[in-house]
Parts: C-alpha cells; sequence; structure tokens
C-alpha cells in the first residue's frame, strides 16, 4: 500500500488529525512518508495548512499541496472565484506517484468529502483514487447521522470499483451517548469494512510528541497500530 487516500465523510470530522495519526503510527513503524493535500482551501499563502498540520503533529513527514485557494469553499468554487486554475485529479495522482517514488507511503488528503468537486468538469477524489489505483480510508463522525453519510460514500466508491481500506472514527468523544456507542458495531455493517480505528475528542491539542507516542494506539495493524476493534466494542458498550 504504497498510496492510501483519505477522505471524510464531511467537514470537521477529523479528517487531518486521522491523517497525523496515520502518518505518526507509520513513521514508527520505520517507513517514510509523504501528506499530500489534494487542495487546500481557507488560508493564505503566508498561513499553515493541513499538510503542515499533520507534518507538525506527525514529526518526520514530507508535507506538500497541489494547490491553495483563500477562501473556505469546496475546491472548484475557490479555484473559480479566486480567478486560478482548478485542481484537475491528474495532477494530483501525478503529484502523488512523485512522491511514491521517494518514500515508503503517501497520504493523500482530500478536501471535505469524496465527491466535493475540484474543477468544473466534475473531477473529485475518487477520480484521484482511481488514477492512483489506490485504497480509501473513510473518516467518519461518531454520533447521530454518521450511518448514513458513511453508507453512501461506502456505496459510491463501490459503484467505482474502489477499495474501501476501512472506517476510522476521526473524533471519539469523552462521554459518548447511545448512538456514538451503537455507531461502533453499526459503522462496519453499513459500511463494508473493518473499523480500523478511533481517535480520541481534542487529539490534535497534544503536544506534537505525546501526540507521536500515543497515536499508535488509536490505529488498528492495518495502519501499523495496535488498536482492537472488538476489544472496543466491548468496552464501549459496558
Amino acid at each position: 500500500m504504497p498510496i492510501l487516500v483519505i477522505t471524510g465523510t464531511g467537514t470537521e470530522v477529523g479528517k487531518t488529525v486521522t491523517t497525523a495519526a496515520v502518518a505518526a503510527a507509520a513513521v514508527a513503524a520505520g517507513r517514510s512518508v509523504a501528506v499530500l493535500k489534494a487542495a487546500q482551501t481557507g488560508v493564505r499563502p503566508d498561513e499553515r495548512g493541513d499538510a503542515d498540520e499533520v507534518a507538525r503533529l506527525a514529526g518526520a513527514v514530507t508535507a506538500a499541496e497541489v494547490a491553495r485557494f483563500p477562501e473556505p469553499l469546496a475546491p472548484g468554487t475557490a479555484a473559480r472565484r479566486a480567478g486560478m486554475p482548478p485542481v484537475r485529479p491528474q495532477d494530483v495522482a501525478e503529484a502523488a506517484a512523485k512522491l511514491a517514488t521517494e518514500h515508503d507511503l503517501v497520504l493523500v488528503e482530500g478536501a471535505g468529502g469524496l465527491l466535493v468537486r475540484f474543477d468544473a468538469t466534475g473531477g473529485t477524489l475518487a477520480d484521484v483514487a482511481r488514477l492512483l489505483n489506490a485504497p480509501v480510508l473513510l473518516v467518519a463522525s461518531a454520533g447521530l447521522g454518521t450511518l448514513n453519510t458513511t453508507e453512501l460514500t461506502a456505496r459510491e466508491l463501490r459503484f467505482r470499483e474502489l477499495e474501501l481500506l476501512g472506517v476510522v472514527i476521526g473524533s471519539w468523544p469523552d462521554s459518548p451517548d447511545l448512538a456514538s456507542r451503537c455507531n461502533v458495531a453499526d459503522l462496519p455493517e453499513v459500511a463494508g469494512a473493518p473499523l480500523l480505528g478511533a481517535l480520541p475528542a481534542g487529539a490534535g491539542a497534544l503536544a506534537p510528541a505525546d501526540f507521536r507516542a500515543v497515536a499508535p494506539s488509536w490505529l488498528s495493524a492495518r495502519l501499523d497500530g495496535d488498536w482492537d476493534a472488538e476489544a472496543f466494542r466491548m468496552r464501549v458498550a459496558a
């Protein structure tokens, strides 16, 4: 798995922090890692973007962006309003493939969900995954409403004959409600793919050294960690 595409069921589900955790676990396992942000929106040229945040938390990783747009909008809309050339799936795929020649693992982080448009022709992160023949990791929220968005994304991936590696809960609450606890069992069922981890709420606020030390405990062995889905399910159901 030299390239892994990471998407979310929507915005603000913990995608960037999850990407950082996957990167940190891979580095701890002795792998060289690059993180590529397909399209960074909502930041000025002098501001740190999501790839920079991943590098801050994960440590020794290469951080890169394909394009950056100032307004916090979908990439295609942000590019149009800024009068800038849009990102094309081919651009992202080429950048990821180049990084893959120099690193053991390349993490391609999308913007928002799987079908957020990059350009006027309707190019999306799903097209990037297709061009790269890369598996997709889906970051989902924990609570009420997540089953619908998770299943819709999983269905779209299957329709496009793309591999869904698994699902990670991007922010597990300190005091989970009934829906969140039930969703631990239901998420892999609706996704048709395993639950591969759960990050605690506020993980991104940890000091980088602390984040790197504990990141593998949030992720399963498939993602270079030691998290156990069944043990987690039993614990939260108690």
